[in-house]
């Protein structure tokens, strides 16, 4: 009797088996991973695979092309926006996890997915969300909840349970890269993004500053650049490197530290936090690209308190999802100023906030 199953039947086993095979016994594993919400299973893809590419076809995922980085709307093409930020980070996370016998797959499904929640105008506009709400908004919560709650009508995306930790536990303390605030992913592969996060924008933001001429290379901190080196490229391989050399027991071979959390070595992690806070003093906080934070958190704040007094504007399916879960509105109206693009937030605070013209 012929075996008329389709030929394409027993991929995702056999990927799943290879895992097992290749990966460390430190790795997680697709076919453990858990969804709150049972599925069939796809013949082609395994867990994490599935929950990458929902993160991808999302719309969410695609604003992110016009979502700030550090420079505001920016016009010059050249530019990092959220969107190429998200992908330097997975793709430095992809190469630590490959090297040390990881799972890839993981790793870029919660680096595609990490940022899915920041505010239009970057941290700028995440301050203003915060300021004008009168508490927190923070990004890395928002993402969680756009996977969970926002996504396919309030159904969410059902992403496993390892991808959506790993988005939520990306966030760090500003005194330290490896420092926590909410807590540490229990799988190597969160902990791999939380540390790739860093390291992509520490470098990318220099390279960004240096293009706009708020930064000569001569002003970065000899000492960091000596231990880490005088290029862009230069700079992530040490990181990248270290972060290997350092964590190779992750990939299965020495005794793990108890508890297994990944680390840069001392002096790299010096060095590295040096940058980070010489980019804090010097173009976060204090520069030209921060000119127009004043003008972020007017916008934001009235964008806010006119959908908070004009509810019946928000968007249908905001509406549907804040009516279901008996939310307050201003959940709702969180959530779409949250989810706005920069272009949209400004056109719409033109259109409620500047008159329009007139022709002959």
């Amino acid at each position: 009797m012929p075996d008329l199953r389709p030929t394409h039947a027993g991929i995702r086993e056999r990927l799943e088996a290879d895992e097992h095979e290749r990966l460390s016994p430190l790795a997680a594993f697709s076919d453990t991973a858990a969804r709150d919400q049972p599925e069939d299973e796809s013949p082609v893809r395994t867990r994490f695979q599935r929950d990458r590419d929902r993160i991808l076809h999302s719309k969410p995922f695609r604003r992110l092309k016009h979502k700030t980085q550090v420079f505001i709307a920016p016009l010059g093409d050249h530019y990092r926006t959220r969107l190429t930020h998200t992908l330097e980070v997975t793709q430095i996370a992809r190469t630590v996890a490959r090297a040390l016998r990881l799972n890839e797959d993981l790793v870029e499904a919660i680096g595609l997915g990490h940022d899915l929640g920041h505010a239009p105008f970057g941290h700028a506009g995440e301050a203003a969300l915060s300021h004008a709400r009168g508490h927190s908004f923070r990004h890395n919560e928002q993402s969680r909840r756009v996977v969970e709650v926002l996504e396919k009508d309030g159904q969410g995306l059902n992403l496993t349970y390892a991808v959506r930790e790993g988005i939520y536990l990306h966030s760090k303390a500003r005194r330290d890269i490896m420092a926590t605030a909410w807590g540490v992913a229990s799988t190597l592969e969160g902990q791999i993004i939380k540390i790739a996060d860093s390291i992509a924008y520490i470098n990318h933001d220099i390279d960004d500053a240096l293009r706009a001429g708020l930064l000569h290379a001569s002003d970065l901190p000899r000492d960091a650049v000596a231990a880490l080196g005088d290029t862009h490229a230069q700079r992530i391989n040490t990181m990248v490197c270290d972060l290997i050399d350092y964590n190779w027991w992750a990939g299965g071979e020495g005794a793990p530290p108890d508890p297994p959390l990944l680390a840069m070595s001392p002096h790299t992690l010096a060095a590295t936090n040096q940058l980070r806070e010489f980019m804090y003093q010097n173009v976060y906080l204090g520069s030209r690209a921060k000119a127009d934070d004043a003008k972020v958190r007017l916008m934001i704040d009235l964008l806010y308190r006119h959908f908070l007094a004009h509810p019946e504007q928000l968007p249908a399916d905001l509406l549907r999802i804040n009516a279901a879960r008996g939310e307050p509105t201003e959940r709702a109206v969180v959530d779409f100023v949250a989810g706005m693009t920069d272009r949209y937030a400004i056109k719409v605070f033109n259109d409620l906030y500047v008159p329009r013209t007139w022709g002959a």
